[in-house]
């Protein structure tokens, strides 16, 4: 695996400012995919959800596009609030490319068809998500969000970064299998 493959597929990762969450970052992924027995081009064929049917939207997409529609949600927050917004851009943008970098694991492929691999049985990609992230020592601002974001997260206080990840992905998710 590549890292100029994996930044060509989702190019967002250029716009974390910190080159050390980007590195970190990136090495979660690697690991993923590695562990997940996926490649590079595997994520722009494979879908982003097994939870609907007929998903047109693939992994490489739905990553790129909730982190564009973080970075805009981040944008318009800072315009309209100034310093009373508290959120950080890198901490919100790592963790929406890390997010759903569980699903690596949670996925496999039999032939054509993407299917549960056994780790969904017992963890969703929030959990395994999180274990890697730690493993690669990013902060503990970015792991919130990655174990906040789905319905796993729903009982504890999410804070401004995880909030705005949570409706990004949502928008997405729910638009998605609206078709």
């Amino acid at each position: 695996m590549s890292i100029e493959d994996l930044m060509a597929a989702i190019p967002e990762f250029a716009e974390i400012a910190d080159p050390g969450l980007r590195e970190k970052s990136l090495a979660v992924w690697a690991e993923a995919l590695e562990t997940g027995g996926w490649q590079v081009a595997d994520l722009r064929r494979m879908p982003f959800t097994l939870l609907a049917e007929g998903v047109q939207v693939s992994f490489a997409e739905h990553v790129s596009t909730v982190a564009r529609l973080c970075l805009a949600m981040d944008a318009v927050l800072r315009d309209a609030y100034a310093e009373r917004f508290a959120g950080d851009r890198d901490t919100l943008l790592a963790g929406a490319l890390l997010a759903d970098v569980g699903k690596l694991i949670e996925f496999k492929r039999e032939g054509d068809r993407y299917e549960w691999a056994s780790m969904y049985q017992y963890l969703r990609h929030p959990f395994t998500g999180v274990a890697l992230a730690y493993k690669h020592g990013l902060p503990e601002a970015v792991m919130h969000i990655i174990a906040t974001h789905s319905w796993e997260g729903d009982k504890f206080k999410r804070r401004p970064e995880s909030i705005i990840f949570h409706h990004a992905d949502f928008t997405d998710f729910d638009l998605a299998k609206s078709k």
